[in-house]
């Protein structure tokens, strides 16, 4: 149930009769007396005494015509409905103080009927935004009156629905708000209570456990001196989350305990509350059947008997009836005890279930962290051999073969990344991230990405990029790239002798300065029949065809889906049997306003001039597998730059210190001292040498180890022969810029 402030309603309230009242005498006593007395009988649980006083308020508001009384009344019985669980009733009576609020067009006490219906609305769950518009009108009607101080109970309301519908990031602003205004005015304990605990809940829920730790400290000494019974329990429970997320279960277990105790507490509460309400409900049916029959006794004398045996009947009835009740309350009562005896149990094994998963999910990740780094290994002296070899000039009668080889290898490297990717996606370990690229340079990359595989199914690619679309681009091209060379792969798999089109087309500038694009791949293959068209976006499915051997993994278009999900778009898709198939999607582009003066001075210099700019470099190239270690010699060494070699860091550090190296290439996975610790001694006496991490570990899970360490740059292995010089010459050109200055 969400924050009330009755008393300080009753202070507006009276303010509100004091306005009205100059224009209108009405008896202080009765707005006054009769409305404190009534919420002294709801708190002491006597609703037949406060149902009688708001029936009194009701008709002598009626008889006098006096809409403040008549308002009082029913928002006095909606409050009465409400602590009887009366919902629909308490919905009722809260508009019927509405209409005659707007029609009196008291605008004092509209900020008050909205908190209410905002309550009755908010605490079932699928009206929640009903009763978050309810609160946000309350506000703007304090707002344009001037009492902003009003907005403290709206504002904590609305933070607290939100949070209780997991939104976080929707609560905060009121959070802050309401802390705003409670430090403009006097400060209760029980607001300090309830607003800290909503933000311990806050951050607990956005991962700030250290601040959500600070909150609740506030709320548990405000709770231990003040004793407040149902602000405690609220803090209890959400504190005892808090506590197990940080793994401090013994700390928990004293905060359940103690939600438990209070729970019990209200518990015995709320069935008394039950008890009594069924009693009022009684007792007030017997009053009306009283009055009733006094009404007709006056009318008709010889029908006295006939009434008063009714009504003997009825209270037997009733009784009967009470007594049932009272036998179900209590088997309820036991009933509860025993479900929360199993609940405790299903507790305690969930929390064994979430430790097994927790710790079966660290071992899955331990486990294609190493899978990555065994296969990459191996992988990059294939690659890289292939590729020497065909640049090798001699070895022409073989280039066909080699192209062949490289080709396996890249598949197989294209495989392993896709099931780590799915793998990372699937634990939400993915993240888009901003980077400048070249849109025109992205697609012809792609394109020549694939010439081999369209030479082999003799199939053509034709790329078309709207003309209005700027080329400077800045975002995350690598995601891009998988989705785009994905959906190119998957057209050209079940194409021969055909045609795949690429369309990059702009559909209108957005408001916000993007540009939304329409991505259309299109072929006029073999096409997907209606049956596959939903199921070829699960993993592992793959759509069979006898006429093509070649089935893949089926895992492309599942990345392709989560990938896009990630820019928030999904891909649609067209396709008949023997027609070809169309994907497309839509994305929003963002266009990289970067200075062009200052891009031509960070551009990177081009493979071909190191042989002028960089002559005499020399390059340690520290790796223990002696395979990659000459692979990356020899294609330094051809490019005429000079290497020296070490099997590990201990190696690495001692050739540092006794020779003159313009970079250093440093492998991570090594024995004795691993590349991170031997970076970390090397930058204790040389801070300038630029140091590369050559590596085949997963390189999220080590990106910020790694560059923590002291290194300058990542490359990853296997790696494409254009993008490792390029990366090379970068960190030296950084070097020499700096020693020319």
């Amino acid at each position: 149930m969400k924050y009330k402030f009755y008393y300080i309603f009753l202070f507006f309230f009276s303010v509100s009769y004091i306005s009205y009242a100059q224009q209108n005498p009405i008896s202080k006593d009765s707005i006054e007396t009769l409305n404190f007395q009534a919420y002294d009988n709801l708190d002491n649980l006597e609703y037949k005494n406060a149902i009688e006083i708001a029936s009194q308020i009701i008709t002598e508001g009626k008889d006098q015509s006096n809409a403040y009384f008549t308002f009082m009344g029913y928002d006095l019985m909606g409050t009465i409905n409400t602590e009887m669980k009366d919902t629909l009733q308490a919905r009722l009576n809260y508009e019927k103080a509405l209409s005659i609020v707007k029609e009196e067009k008291i605008d004092s006490l509209l900020s008050w009927v909205y908190i209410n219906l905002g309550n009755v609305e908010s605490d079932e769950k699928e009206n929640y935004q009903k009763g978050i518009d309810y609160y946000r009108k309350s506000i703007n009607i304090n707002n344009l009156q001037g009492f902003e101080q009003k907005n403290i109970t709206p504002l904590i309301n609305i933070a607290w629905t939100y949070l209780d519908e997991n939104l976080p990031d929707m609560s905060l602003s009121y959070l802050i708000k309401a802390e705003k205004l409670l430090e403009k005015e006097e400060v209760f304990p029980r607001d300090i209570a309830n607003l800290r605990t909503l933000f311990g809940r806050y951050h607990t829920q956005k991962g700030n456990y250290n601040l959500a730790e600070e909150a609740f400290i506030i709320v548990q000494r405000v709770v231990e001196k003040e004793k407040f019974a149902a602000e405690s329990l609220e803090f209890y429970k959400h504190y005892a989350k808090l506590s197990e997320i940080q793994e401090d279960y013994e700390k928990a277990y004293g905060l359940l305990k103690k939600a438990k105790e209070l729970d019990e507490k209200k518990f015995e509460a709320d069935k008394l509350r039950e008890i009594q309400a069924a009693n009022t409900l009684f007792n007030i049916k017997e009053y009306e059947h009283t009055i009733a029959s006094a009404r007709k006794e006056q009318i008709i004398n010889d029908q006295l008997f006939e009434k008063s045996r009714d009504l003997r009947n009825i209270f037997i009835i009733a009784s009967i009836i009470l007594l049932i009740a009272l036998v179900a309350i209590f088997f309820a009562f036991k009933s509860r005890k025993k479900y929360i005896k199993r609940l405790h149990e299903k507790n305690n094994q969930l929390m064994t279930a979430k430790n097994n998963a927790e710790r079966l999910s660290q071992l899955k990740t331990q486990f294609f962290s190493t899978v990555s780094h065994e296969l990459r290994t191996p992988l990059y002296g294939v690659i890289g051999l292939a590729s020497i070899l065909l640049e090798d000039e001699t070895s022409v009668n073989n280039k066909e073969d080699l192209k062949s080889l490289k080709f396996s290898a890249d598949y197989l490297l294209a495989l392993i990344n896709d099931v780590l990717l799915i793998n990372k996606m699937d634990a939400d370990g993915i993240k888009l991230e901003k980077t400048s690229y070249r849109l025109s340079s992205l697609a012809n990359s792609i394109a020549r990405s694939f010439e081999f595989s369209l030479e082999q199914n003799k199939n053509k690619i034709h790329l078309h990029i709207d003309q209005n679309l700027p080329d400077k681009q800045v975002g995350d091209y690598v995601r891009l790239s998988q989705i785009l060379m994905n959906l190119i792969g998957n057209a050209i798999k079940f194409n021969e002798n055909g045609n795949i089109w690429l369309y990059i087309d702009l559909i209108e500038k957005t408001k916000d300065g993007l540009y939304k694009t329409k991505f259309t791949i299109k072929d006029d293959g073999i096409g997907i029949p209606s049956s596959k068209q939903k199921t070829i976006f699960e993993e592992f499915s793959q759509v069979e065809n006898r006429n093509y051997n070649y089935q893949g993994t089926g895992l492309g278009l599942p990345i392709v889906k989560k990938l896009l999900a990630l820019y928030g778009s999904e891909i649609m898709l067209e396709s008949k049997m023997g027609k070809g198939s169309v994907f497309t999607f839509i994305i929003n582009l963002e266009a990289n306003n970067t200075d062009e003066q200052q891009e031509i001075k960070k551009e990177t210099p081009k493979e071909g001039t190191a042989i002028h700019i960089f002559e005499n470099v020399h390059i340690l190239v520290v790796d223990d597998n002696r395979i990659n270690q000459k692979i990356t010699q020899k294609i330094l060494e051809k490019r005429q730059f000079k290497c020296s070699l070490a099997d590990d860091g201990e190696q690495a550090i001692a050739l540092v210190k006794e020779n003159n190296f313009d970079l250093i290439l440093m492998d991570i996975h090594m024995p004795k001292i691993d590349g991170v610790e031997a970076t970390k001694q090397i930058r204790v006496f040389n801070k300038e040498i630029p140091i590369v991490a050559l590596t085949a570990v997963e390189l999220d899970e080590m990106r910020a180890t790694i560059m923590d360490s002291g290194m300058n740059d990542i490359i990853l292995k296997p790696y494409d022969i254009s993008q490792f010089l390029t990366t090379i010459l970068r960190n030296l050109n950084n070097v020499f810029s700096k020693s020319r200055r």
